[in-house]
Protein backbone atom coordinates (compact mmCIF):
# COMPACT_ATOMS: atom_id res chain seq x y z
CA UNK A 1 0.00 0.00 0.00
CA UNK A 2 1.48 2.92 -1.47
CA UNK A 3 0.97 6.80 -1.09
CA UNK A 4 2.59 8.83 -3.42
CA UNK A 5 2.84 12.60 -3.21
CA UNK A 6 4.31 15.75 -4.81
CA UNK A 7 3.31 18.73 -7.14
CA UNK A 8 3.58 17.22 -10.63
CA UNK A 9 0.18 15.36 -10.98
CA UNK A 10 1.04 13.84 -14.61
CA UNK A 11 4.16 12.02 -13.06
CA UNK A 12 2.44 11.03 -9.98
CA UNK A 13 -0.64 9.31 -11.94
CA UNK A 14 1.49 7.82 -14.13
CA UNK A 15 3.68 5.97 -11.06
CA UNK A 16 0.46 5.20 -9.20
CA UNK A 17 -0.56 2.88 -12.19
CA UNK A 18 2.55 1.49 -12.11
CA UNK A 19 2.48 0.71 -9.08
CA UNK A 20 -0.73 -0.98 -9.56
CA UNK A 21 0.22 -3.05 -12.50
CA UNK A 22 3.02 -4.35 -9.99
CA UNK A 23 -0.43 -5.37 -8.04
CA UNK A 24 0.28 -2.54 -5.17
CA UNK A 25 -2.80 -0.94 -3.84
CA UNK A 26 -1.53 2.97 -4.42
CA UNK A 27 -3.08 6.07 -4.46
CA UNK A 28 -1.39 9.89 -5.54
CA UNK A 29 -1.77 13.11 -3.25
CA UNK A 30 -1.00 16.26 -4.79
CA UNK A 31 1.01 18.04 -2.16
CA UNK A 32 2.93 21.09 -1.75
CA UNK A 33 5.52 20.48 0.95
CA UNK A 34 6.29 23.74 2.07
CA UNK A 35 2.42 24.09 2.70
CA UNK A 36 1.41 22.59 6.23
CA UNK A 37 -2.39 22.18 4.64
CA UNK A 38 -1.12 20.19 2.10
CA UNK A 39 1.12 18.30 4.55
CA UNK A 40 -1.17 17.31 6.74
CA UNK A 41 -4.02 16.41 4.55
CA UNK A 42 -1.54 14.30 2.65
CA UNK A 43 -0.99 12.49 6.41
CA UNK A 44 -4.20 12.11 7.61
CA UNK A 45 -5.86 11.00 3.98
CA UNK A 46 -3.02 8.31 3.60
CA UNK A 47 -4.29 6.84 7.46
CA UNK A 48 -7.66 7.61 6.24
CA UNK A 49 -7.41 5.28 3.10
CA UNK A 50 -5.07 2.82 4.43
CA UNK A 51 -5.83 2.94 7.99
CA UNK A 52 -2.10 3.38 9.14
CA UNK A 53 1.51 5.08 8.28
CA UNK A 54 4.12 2.38 8.39
CA UNK A 55 6.90 4.06 6.47
CA UNK A 56 7.56 7.87 4.96
CA UNK A 57 9.98 8.90 3.15
CA UNK A 58 10.84 12.67 2.39
CA UNK A 59 12.27 12.72 -0.15
CA UNK A 60 11.39 15.97 -1.53
CA UNK A 61 14.26 18.81 -2.73
CA UNK A 62 16.08 20.90 -5.54
CA UNK A 63 19.93 21.65 -5.49
CA UNK A 64 18.97 25.64 -5.45
CA UNK A 65 21.10 28.35 -7.02
CA UNK A 66 24.65 27.58 -7.25
CA UNK A 67 27.33 30.09 -7.49
CA UNK A 68 29.38 32.02 -5.08
CA UNK A 69 28.06 32.93 -1.50
CA UNK A 70 29.08 36.57 -2.16
CA UNK A 71 25.95 35.93 -4.75
CA UNK A 72 23.44 34.71 -2.89
CA UNK A 73 20.18 36.09 -2.30
CA UNK A 74 17.07 36.10 0.66
CA UNK A 75 15.31 35.22 -2.15
CA UNK A 76 17.19 31.86 -3.32
CA UNK A 77 17.79 31.16 0.45
CA UNK A 78 13.91 31.03 0.82
CA UNK A 79 13.60 28.73 -2.30
CA UNK A 80 15.69 26.50 -1.31
CA UNK A 81 15.14 26.28 2.04
CA UNK A 82 11.32 26.04 2.09
CA UNK A 83 11.67 22.97 0.48
CA UNK A 84 14.96 21.22 1.49
CA UNK A 85 14.17 21.95 4.98
CA UNK A 86 10.44 23.47 5.32
CA UNK A 87 9.28 20.74 3.37
CA UNK A 88 10.93 17.64 5.82
CA UNK A 89 10.25 19.80 9.09
CA UNK A 90 6.23 19.73 8.13
CA UNK A 91 6.47 16.02 6.88
CA UNK A 92 8.37 14.76 9.83
CA UNK A 93 5.77 16.91 12.36
CA UNK A 94 2.67 15.58 10.70
CA UNK A 95 3.89 11.70 10.14
CA UNK A 96 5.09 11.59 13.91
CA UNK A 97 2.00 13.14 14.90
CA UNK A 98 0.09 9.64 13.13
CA UNK A 99 3.05 7.56 14.13
CA UNK A 100 3.05 8.85 17.88
CA UNK A 101 -0.41 7.50 18.04
CA UNK A 102 -0.22 4.26 16.47
CA UNK A 103 3.07 3.35 18.71
CA UNK A 104 4.95 2.69 15.79
CA UNK A 105 6.39 3.63 12.15
CA UNK A 106 9.81 4.21 10.58
CA UNK A 107 11.02 7.70 8.89
CA UNK A 108 13.68 8.12 6.27
CA UNK A 109 14.65 11.74 5.50
CA UNK A 110 16.74 12.17 1.96
CA UNK A 111 20.32 14.32 2.83
CA UNK A 112 23.15 14.30 0.82
CA UNK A 113 27.02 13.70 0.58
CA UNK A 114 27.03 17.53 1.37
CA UNK A 115 24.96 17.41 4.43
CA UNK A 116 28.33 16.59 6.33
CA UNK A 117 30.89 18.49 4.88
CA UNK A 118 31.31 21.88 2.37
CA UNK A 119 31.11 22.43 -1.30
CA UNK A 120 32.26 25.23 -3.35
CA UNK A 121 29.35 27.30 -5.29
CA UNK A 122 26.49 25.09 -3.11
CA UNK A 123 26.27 27.37 -0.29
CA UNK A 124 22.69 26.92 0.22
CA UNK A 125 21.87 23.57 -1.03
CA UNK A 126 24.98 22.39 1.52
CA UNK A 127 23.16 24.39 4.46
CA UNK A 128 19.86 22.98 3.71
CA UNK A 129 21.13 19.55 4.10
CA UNK A 130 23.27 20.30 7.17
CA UNK A 131 19.80 21.23 8.41
CA UNK A 132 18.06 17.78 7.47
CA UNK A 133 20.87 15.68 9.05
CA UNK A 134 20.38 17.67 12.56
CA UNK A 135 16.19 17.38 12.10
CA UNK A 136 16.84 13.62 11.84
CA UNK A 137 18.63 13.23 14.48
CA UNK A 138 16.80 15.57 16.65
CA UNK A 139 13.56 13.98 15.49
CA UNK A 140 15.04 10.12 16.19
CA UNK A 141 15.66 11.38 19.93
CA UNK A 142 12.07 12.46 20.28
CA UNK A 143 10.60 9.45 18.43
CA UNK A 144 11.98 6.67 20.48
CA UNK A 145 10.31 7.23 23.25
CA UNK A 146 6.86 6.43 21.38
CA UNK A 147 8.82 3.37 19.18
CA UNK A 148 9.54 5.48 15.68
CA UNK A 149 12.87 5.19 14.11
CA UNK A 150 13.91 8.31 11.97
CA UNK A 151 17.36 8.11 9.90
CA UNK A 152 18.37 9.85 6.81
CA UNK A 153 20.30 8.28 3.71
CA UNK A 154 22.92 10.78 2.22
CA UNK A 155 23.34 9.63 -1.44
CA UNK A 156 26.24 10.91 -3.29
CA UNK A 157 26.28 11.32 -7.06
CA UNK A 158 23.29 9.46 -8.66
CA UNK A 159 21.89 9.45 -12.17
CA UNK A 160 19.19 11.78 -12.47
CA UNK A 161 18.05 14.91 -13.29
CA UNK A 162 19.54 17.04 -10.49
CA UNK A 163 22.89 15.86 -10.99
CA UNK A 164 22.75 17.01 -14.71
CA UNK A 165 21.05 20.42 -13.58
CA UNK A 166 24.00 20.51 -10.89
CA UNK A 167 27.35 19.85 -12.89
CA UNK A 168 25.64 21.77 -15.89
CA UNK A 169 27.68 19.64 -18.67
CA UNK A 170 28.92 16.35 -19.77
CA UNK A 171 32.50 17.25 -18.83
CA UNK A 172 31.89 18.53 -15.44
CA UNK A 173 29.90 15.22 -14.40
CA UNK A 174 32.81 13.53 -16.03
CA UNK A 175 34.81 14.63 -13.63
CA UNK A 176 32.99 15.21 -10.42
CA UNK A 177 32.36 11.34 -11.32
CA UNK A 178 36.11 10.50 -11.52
CA UNK A 179 36.43 11.47 -8.03
CA UNK A 180 33.88 8.27 -6.82
CA UNK A 181 35.99 5.22 -5.91
CA UNK A 182 33.91 3.05 -7.38
CA UNK A 183 34.11 5.36 -10.90
CA UNK A 184 30.81 5.52 -11.65
CA UNK A 185 27.53 7.65 -10.64
CA UNK A 186 24.87 5.37 -8.45
CA UNK A 187 22.00 3.76 -10.07
CA UNK A 188 18.66 4.85 -8.98
CA UNK A 189 17.65 1.30 -7.70
CA UNK A 190 21.00 1.10 -5.40
CA UNK A 191 19.35 4.08 -3.30
CA UNK A 192 15.89 2.41 -3.47
CA UNK A 193 17.36 -0.27 -1.85
CA UNK A 194 19.00 1.91 0.92
CA UNK A 195 15.65 3.05 1.51
CA UNK A 196 13.76 -0.15 1.75
CA UNK A 197 16.53 -1.59 4.00
CA UNK A 198 16.41 1.38 6.71
CA UNK A 199 12.90 1.86 6.18
CA UNK A 200 11.86 -2.19 7.41
CA UNK A 201 12.42 -4.03 10.30
CA UNK A 202 15.22 -5.63 9.11
CA UNK A 203 17.27 -2.40 10.48
CA UNK A 204 14.89 -2.16 13.65
CA UNK A 205 17.87 -1.28 16.24
CA UNK A 206 18.88 2.05 13.68
CA UNK A 207 18.19 5.02 14.74
CA UNK A 208 19.21 8.62 14.53
CA UNK A 209 21.73 7.68 11.92
CA UNK A 210 22.36 9.41 8.21
CA UNK A 211 23.44 6.25 6.19
CA UNK A 212 25.84 7.00 3.32
CA UNK A 213 25.46 5.62 0.13
CA UNK A 214 27.91 6.85 -2.57
CA UNK A 215 30.37 4.59 -3.51
CA UNK A 216 33.13 5.37 -1.24
CA UNK A 217 33.21 9.36 -1.89
CA UNK A 218 33.16 10.10 2.06
CA UNK A 219 35.60 7.23 2.91
CA UNK A 220 38.95 9.81 2.97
Amino acid sequence: MVTATGRRTAEGAELVQQLRAFGSEAEFIPVDVRKEDDVRAMVDKTVARFGRLDVAVNNAGTEGATGPLTEQTPEGYAATFDTNVLGVLLSMKHELRAMQAQGFGSIVNISSTMGSRGAPNASLYTASKHAVEGLTKSGALEAAAFGVRVNAIAPGPFETGMLNRFTGSADRKAGLVAGIPLKRAGRPEELADAILYVASDKASFITGQIISVNGGKTAS
